[in-house]
């Protein structure tokens, strides 16, 4: 099986929406279970697994910037929330036999390991799921920018941004129905594009490491098996 594979190794990046319910806010379990599912599909297939989630459905740091408060506060907060959304989501996998690991950039023994690379790769090699909460551990840094940096870490053959989409558009596809969309970009057309796939500090530590970029939409039937296996599937920014 795993002779079909293209992608062996993947870092999935997820939005904290991913695990909200219509709301848009807090943790919906039945979302937690469905991204379980298709991470257990997955790993049926022989590919190693690593996840970095944001806080978006828990706290958004600029509700708090708008209102004064200090930016490094701000994003400790939304570093903890990713803890909590990493938690649900190990606790979603547990109950479909995945054994998961959740490792925290900021230490906080009673709950996560704390993140060390070589321990994360390990796990991976064991065929566990990994999630990587606590972003980098530092202020001013994206849950994007931490998970183009734990990718290269771990080494993934490619880094996978689920959203709401089927792929990257020239303009919101949401708001108009004449969006093109793109099945390949370059790094350079991303960021001169100001195209929102990541943040330009993850997207440029992508280029300079020559790790490729896969945007999909999560919630389209199988689209992660296939994404693995090579099919042409969202969009791929690459070199």
């Amino acid at each position: 099986m795993e002779n079909s594979l293209k992608y062996k190794r993947i870092l999935l990046k997820l939005s904290g929406e991913a695990l909200a319910g219509p709301s848009g806010f807090g943790i919906d379990p039945q979302h937690a279970e469905d991204i379980a599912h298709q991470v257990s599909e997955v790993r049926e297939l022989g590919v190693d697994v690593a996840i970095v989630i944001g806080a978006g459905n828990l706290w958004r740091g600029r509700t708090g910037l708008n209102r004064g408060m200090d930016r490094a506060t701000a994003d400790y907060m939304g570093m903890l929330a990713t803890v909590m959304n990493a938690l649900a989501l190990m606790d979603a996998m547990e109950r479909m036999n995945l054994v998961t690991r959740v490792q925290s950039a900021i230490e906080m023994h009673a709950v996560a390991e704390p993140y060390i690379r070589r321990r994360a790769i390990r796990h991976l090699e064991k065929g566990r799921v990994v999630i990587l909460g606590g972003g980098t551990g530092n202020p001013y840094f994206s849950t994007d920018t931490a998970a183009a940096l734990r990718a290269m870490e771990i080494g993934a053959d490619v880094l996978i941004k689920a959203t709401k989409v089927d792929g990257v558009y020239d303009s919101d596809p949401m708001k108009n129905s004449h969006a093109v969309r793109f099945d390949k970009l370059t790094y350079m057309e991303t960021m001169n594009r100001r195209l929102e796939v990541m943040d330009s500090t993850a997207i440029s530590l992508c280029m300079d490491n020559h790790l490729p970029i896969l945007v999909l939409n999560l919630w389209q039937k199988d689209v992660l098996c296939q994404a693995v296996r090579g099919y042409p599937v969202g969009t791929l920014v690459s070199d």
